[in-house]
């Protein structure tokens, strides 16, 4: 299942919260796409993420989001 949030217009800390919330949530194969503008979440997201152990993937849009795509551990 993939699990979706677009958090462009939502602002640190919301963005980190809830995608604690969705990755608590996440199943064996699950995987989040977030897209996000908001620079402290940028830069709090991906070091959460590596601190956690998740495996993901990072892109930067044409518009500045960020978009992640985070697998299950």
């Amino acid at each position: 299942m993939l699990h979706e949030y677009d958090a462009t217009n939502d602002k640190c800390p919301l963005p980190l919260v809830k995608m604690r919330v969705i990755l608590k949530k996440m199943q064996a194969n699950d995987k989040c796409s977030i897209s996000i503008a908001d620079k402290g979440s940028k830069n709090d997201i991906p070091k959460y993420l590596s601190k956690a152990g998740y495996p993901f993937t990072s892109t930067i849009l044409d518009n500045g989001v960020v978009e992640l795509l985070i697998e299950n551990r």
